[in-house]
């Protein structure tokens, strides 16, 4: 580690510690969505609503299920139609995490671009994370979409910081040194903050332990797995992880070498674009 991204590190672990680093606030229209989701009895009319007030997330949601993995044999139109055929649950999840592509903004270039690979990685992982939950379990779809979406937010404080410390963003190693000893940390701290569920809480601190034993199945499982796919035939070091040494992939009992697999999962990775 270099001694810029050592001294780097303490200071956010400190700050994170004493509570001084301010984090990235969830977008007002997520929390609209939340409540309104809160609701059990909510309508599809009313939630109609209160994601349309966001005319650009109205038009992703209406991609997303027009998309191939999810498409049906009429093109979907408007808003309301495509919630009645994602149901409340997954609309509500979805449209919070899409909506966190409004923290994605920067004032320098550098930290724009790797922000921008930072979400289309995570849109990727989402899609993925998707289709093996629907495939391979009995969990919740939109949740496990929602926790591919925020397994790496933990980046985005890190880069904010970066951007009013020169010094570090012009010297990428340490940077991405200190991304990848911080972000799960951070990651976690951040959904903490946002009142996320704590088996989505768990996945940034949790995706990379490509060790890591559990009871059962779970989200953390779902998105570790979709990383491994999404780095696969990659220069990334993580394509260079033994994929069947992966308890996860065992839990899933899903083979890394199934080329059936691979190339239904290759279409569900720009179901979220």
């Amino acid at each position: 580690m270099t001694e810029l991204a050592e001294k780097v590190q303490q200071d956010l672990v400190e700050a994170i510690d004493n509570d001084d680093l301010v984090l990235p606030t969830l977008p007002e229209v997520a929390m609209q969505i939340r409540q309104a989701a809160e609701d059990p009895e909510i309508s599809v009319s009313t939630l109609s609503k209160v994601i349309g007030r966001d005319t650009a997330l109205s038009a992703r949601l209406i991609k997303v299920v027009n998309s191939p993995l999810l498409r049906a044999t009429q093109e979907v139109t408007d808003l309301h139609t495509a919630i009645t055929r994602l149901g409340v649950n997954y609309s509500s999840n979805l449209a919070i995490g899409l909506v966190m592509e409004q923290i994605f903004n920067a004032r320098s270039e550098v930290v724009e671009r790797k922000m921008r690979d930072v979400w289309r990685r995570s849109l990727e992982v989402a899609g993925v994370s998707y289709a093996l939950c629907r495939s391979y379990t009995q969990l919740k779809p939109d949740q496990a979409a929602l926790g591919g979406l925020v397994h790496q937010i933990g980046v985005l404080p890190i880069l904010t910081y970066a951007e009013d410390h020169y010094e570090l963003l012009a010297d990428s190693v340490s940077l991405n040194h200190v991304i990848e000893e911080i972000h799960p940390l951070l990651g976690k701290k951040l959904l903490q903050v946002w009142e996320f569920p704590e088996q989505l809480v768990q996945i940034p601190e949790h995706y990379l332990d490509f060790n890591r034993q559990s009871s059962g199945i779970d989200y953390v499982d779902l998105v570790q797995v979709a990383t491994l796919y999404c780095h696969k035939d990659s220069d990334h070091p993580l394509s260079r992880i033994d994929a069947f040494s992966v308890p996860a992939f065992k839990k899933l009992k899903i083979d890394p070498d199934d080329q059936a697999m691979c190339n239904d999962l290759q279409e569900s990775r720009s179901m979220l674009y």
